[in-house]
């Protein structure tokens, strides 16, 4: 770390905590990112601690995020030496880490304007974003607590200003949900179609780019989901339902499910309860890494219920129970399979 010009070590330490608890004005912010952006080992340093704080917030405890308490966690944390910082990032690691899921928190350095007072943390230089890689998935706690799964290939982006003036997240694929209760700060979870907006539930999100359905469904409590594609349209949701949205056309539709099935792919299972083929193709592609092609248009429309087991479950024996519907016939060749109507 640089602290042999401008500034001491323990400036740069103080500097970063105020940060994280909210305490610094325009001129500090501007400082600290000049320093950040100084060198790649600044910006190493910066993220450690980024992850050190996330980590002191204490996952196990289902309770509304304690700022006092966290940073006094995390000045413990801080006060030990190098050793100890990687010691710390390992434990945060596995704490994160699910089976072979790899987590991956980028540092992104911005240029947005900074927000007086208590609203500066909405205009930060620093967004966390956790992936979870094909074939794999993803456990984590956000700061505020919530429980967060994320499938194949997917990701969630939030600011370091989680939990403190805001709980809004942006997810790309699919995620299952088990949010904190706080009813002054409404968790907000953002797709390019749908907008989700909680204040304590569980429930799961599914919107991959390249599928034609988005949906959520709702196991516990209420969530208010809203339709971007067609004028905010709002719908709420109850347990045990589901909201599918087309995306070419914009509809929305909300089915009776049984909600429990739709998070059971943190389990292991492949669980298609309704689901168009063309979407179910994509979901084998990702958990198998296969190419799977539709030869028949009128195949997009099918829909298929099934359950199976990722681990024991090879996809040559998938394809043998779609082919048992009666409606399709599949041929297969080294990774490659074609999928045609009867």
């Amino acid at each position: 770390m640089e602290n042999k010009n401008t500034y001491k070590e323990s400036e740069i330490d103080n500097l970063i905590i105020s940060y994280f608890t909210e305490k610094l004005g325009k001129r500090e912010v501007d400082l600290l990112r000049e320093w950040v952006q100084r060198s790649d080992e600044n910006k190493k340093y910066f993220n450690n601690l980024q992850e050190i704080w996330i980590a002191s917030l204490d996952p196990d405890k289902s309770k509304e995020y304690d700022k006092d308490d966290a940073y006094e966690r995390f000045l413990l944390r801080i006060t030990n030496n190098e050793t100890t910082i990687k010691d710390k990032k390992t434990r945060l690691l596995r704490l994160l880490l699910y089976g072979v899921a790899s987590v991956i928190f980028i540092l992104l350095i911005s240029y947005a304007s900074y927000w007086q007072g208590s609203e500066h943390l909405k205009s930060q230089f620093a967004d966390v974003v956790i992936e979870a890689p094909l074939g794999s998935k993803t456990k984590m706690y956000l700061p505020d607590g919530t429980l967060v799964w994320l499938n194949a290939d997917s990701k969630i982006t939030y600011s370091q200003g989680f939990g403190v003036n805001n709980r809004k997240i942006h997810l790309v694929g699919e995620g299952y949900f088990e949010v904190t209760n706080n009813e002054k700060l409404p968790f907000l979870v953002r797709t390019d179609e749908l907008h989700t907006d909680v204040i304590g539930t569980k429930f799961n999100i599914r919107n991959y780019p390249e599928e034609e359905e988005a949906s959520v469904s709702l196991l516990e409590g209420k969530v208010l989901v809203k339709n971007t594609l067609k004028n905010n349209d709002k719908v709420c949701l109850s347990p045990d339902q589901k909201v599918f949205l087309n995306k070419k056309s914009g509809e929305m539709r909300v089915s009776k499910v049984n909600a429990r099935y739709t998070m059971e792919w943190t389990n292991g299972y492949l669980f298609f309860d309704e689901e168009l083929l063309v979407d179910i193709a994509k979901e084998l592609e990702r958990s198998y890494n296969v190419k799977i092609v539709l030869l028949d248009k009128s195949l997009e429309s099918f829909r298929f219920y099934g359950n199976f087991i990722r681990r024991e479950q090879t996809i040559d024996e998938i394809m043998i129970l779609l082919e048992s519907t009666g409606k399709i016939k599949y041929e297969k060749d080294g990774r490659n399979i074609k999928l045609s109507s009867k």
